[in-house]
């Protein structure tokens, strides 16, 4: 019954689907009023329809209905309830199912945002760009990747969910941020070709798409973030990136995307680089499809797997047909995507925004290179290879490096051009932090190159938004007579994108002091420990007190309980584990962390004595500055929450009137000074 209920909401949602691109693209390109309603409701009633689908699949689970073909695979009676409703994206078919609803939501949300707007001929091409990738995800669901499949006869009970998935509450957060943010690309996507099928390519749509991308940004930042938070916690390494297919699937469209999010400015602000933004928010679209690919099609396990189902090579089609009528668009609508604008001076804040993106895409395309040569040189030669962290290290630092300096350098520059005079007054008081924390750190031994050098750009950085944030609750203040706090909140009221955006490049810049650092200096011990006796390392003492099992709902936990101390103060006990499940030959360690600002003690049980308990070896880390990684994440959240918060629209004579003042004073100001 359930089965048939689930694949009969998704045919539903395909059909919606259906109507909604035929309907949207007719009311699009003719003027059809009547129908962009249909296209509407249409994507209503696919979101209901996928709605329905996902809840169905829910009930599936936790009923244990083992008749549904994905409950047999991946569900289990021995499994907690928790991670038996999070199992829904623990693999192929229920993801695309996530994808799929997440994909209505964001349908569903956008024409309902857009119902009312002027632009007639926009909004149901978005809604019927939506739904023809809609029909893609579908057409895999009602097919090759149908999850609601009969098992007759059904077996009483199924394997459970991957081991590695049962081990940390953070799988309930992690994949669905990360859904959240690869899906919600679409709808910058959705926007740019919809602008090509219009030909309505002025900047107007531009600062709305933009808004989509703040909020697809941001769920895939916590995505990636909680995604290293949660390698950290589960896997038992001690580390929090490696640089392998999986993290790297998830951060190349967050590259694109973050610049797009800058290059924007400069076509918003002098109507510049139309035909690059364009290819931004496509290249990102198509990036988080191949993501998807990457990590479903079964290519990274081998070429050869790749070949042996549907879905990679369907994947891998749906790219390459997207991308070559998304270029067709471009080169038909090429005569509306001139730019009058020019760059006036070398060092402007447009410039600066050119360089920023040039440095993303060129991380991209390394990023990308290294992925990808291991699978081309099998797919060539057979022979795997792998390419490990130092190749994207090597790449990676350099870059980041020249993108925390232009953090500093962009905000402050004017538009345009700059004097020499101007410019020395500019940078003077970011000049002087970054020199004050160079010579701080030096004087605390801090000696490597790329901790120094990442500290003294933190610094310029940290000065530079501190000093905007002056400047602008200062002008608040003369403006209004207001209170330095109430200033500080009118900032965030009136022009939130901006200083939300200074919140995010605060956070940025906590991550990479985090990175470097704990990168740096972390410090490792492996050792076997007979019950009372110790190891130190750093400043913390760790002895061992014993070593015990005992039986879990799904699994068998080996734990062995260390008291750790820091100099002579007890700071508790801890227990690291090792995890059996049947399904699994091997078992999966649970380390234990305790965390605090300056480090992380880090305890990975590696083995322990069968017979009597007498003994256990243990891997120790203290891992400096990690915490500051997660907080860093946070603020980039809060950041970004703010930029995207709805805030105050000024009339079109008001917004006129604040840009005249802007043109007139960029000789002298910052042109946001005068804008606050």
């Amino acid at each position: 019954m359930l089965s048939t209920i689930g694949y009969a909401s998704v045919l539903a949602a395909l059909a919606g689907a259906v109507i909604a691109a035929t309907t949207g693209l007719i009311a699009g390109l003719r003027g059809r009023p009547a129908l962009a309603v249909v296209a509407r409701r249409a994507t209503y009633f696919s979101f209901g329809a996928m709605t329905t689908a996902m809840a169905v699949m829910e009930i599936a689970l936790l009923t244990h209905d083992f008749s549904v073909e994905y409950v047999a695979r991946v569900g289990s009676l021995e499994t907690p309830a928790y991670y038996t409703a999070i199992s829904l994206w623990s693999s192929l078919d229920g993801s695309i199912l996530f994808w799929g609803w997440i994909l209505t939501a964001y349908g569903a949300l956008v024409a309902w945002a857009r119902r009312e707007r002027s632009d007639g001929s926009l909004t149901p091409l978005i809604s019927a760009v939506i739904a023809v990738v809609g029909i893609f995800f579908f057409g895999l669901l009602a097919g090759p990747a149908n999850p609601f499949g009969l098992v007759s006869p059904a077996p009483a009970n199924g394997p459970g969910p991957n081991p590695l998935l049962q081990n940390h509450p953070l799988m309930g957060l992690h994949p669905p941020m990360l859904y959240f943010g690869f899906v919600g690309m679409t709808v910058p996507f959705a926007f740019a070709i919809g602008a090509l099928l219009s030909g309505n390519l002025e900047s107007g749509w531009l600062r709305e798409a933009r808004g989509w991308t703040i909020a697809a940004w941001a769920f895939l930042s916590m995505g990636i973030i909680g995604g290293a938070w949660w390698s950290y916690e589960v896997l038992g390494w001690g580390g929090y990136w490696a640089w392998d297919p999986v993290e790297n699937a998830s951060v190349l469209p967050w590259l694109t995307a973050t610049a797009f999010l800058h290059s924007a400015m400069v076509q918003e602000r002098r109507g510049m680089l139309k035909t690059w933004n364009l290819s931004l928010m496509v290249g990102t679209f198509l990036l988080t499809l191949f993501g998807t690919f990457l990590t479903r099609s079964g290519v990274l396990d081998s070429v050869h797997a790749f070949t042996e189902g549907l879905i990679g090579p369907l994947f891998l089609g749906f790219i390459g047909l997207t991308a070559v009528v998304t270029l067709a668009l471009i080169a038909w609508r090429s005569d509306r995507l001139y730019a009058p604008g020019q760059l006036d001076g070398v060092v402007s804040r447009e410039s600066a925004f050119m360089v920023n993106n040039l440095l993303f895409v060129a991380l991209t395309f390394t990023v990308l290179l290294g992925t990808m040569f291991p699978l081309a040189i099998e797919a060539l030669r057979g022979d795997r290879i792998s390419v490990g962290a130092p190749y994207f290290d090597m790449v990676a630092t350099p870059l980041g490096l020249a993108l925390l300096f232009l953090m500093g350098v962009g905000p402050i520059l004017p538009w345009r051009r700059v004097s020499g005079q101007k410019l020395v007054k500019t940078f003077r008081i970011s000049l002087l932090a970054a020199l004050a924390v160079l010579a701080v750190a030096f004087l605390f031994g801090v000696r490597p190159a790329v901790p120094l050098l990442t500290l003294t750009l933190a610094g310029f950085v940290t000065a530079t938004i501190v000093e905007e944030f002056r400047k602008g609750a200062a002008a608040r203040m003369r403006i209004s007579g207001s209170s330095a706090p109430r200033a500080v909140a009118d900032l965030f009221v009136r022009s939130g994108r901006r200083y939300g955006g200074y919140v995010v490049h605060f956070g940025v810049v906590v991550i990479a002091i985090a990175l470097s650092v704990s990168s740096r200096w972390k410090t490792e011990r492996e050792v076997t420990l007979r019950v009372g006796e110790a190891v130190t390392i750093g400043d913390y003492r760790v002895e061992l007190r014993g070593v015990r099992g005992w039986e879990e709902a799904q699994r068998f936990v080996v734990g062995a309980t260390f008291a750790a101390y820091r100099g002579d103060r007890l700071l508790g006990e801890e227990v690291p584990r090792l995890n059996f499940y049947p399904t699994q030959q091997q078992p999966i360690a649970t380390p234990a962390v305790r965390s605090s600002f300056k480090a992380d003690l880090y305890l990975t049980l590696m083995a322990f004595d069968s017979d009597a308990g007498a003994h256990a070896t243990v891997k120790v880390i203290v891992n400096p500055a990690v915490a500051w990684l997660w907080i860093g994440g946070m603020i980039v959240g809060l950041g970004a929450l703010v930029a995207m918060w709805p805030h105050r629209r000024r009339g079109a004579a008001e917004l006129a009137a604040s840009w005249a003042a802007v043109e007139a004073a960029a000789e002298a100001e910052p042109p946001e000074r005068v804008a606050v």
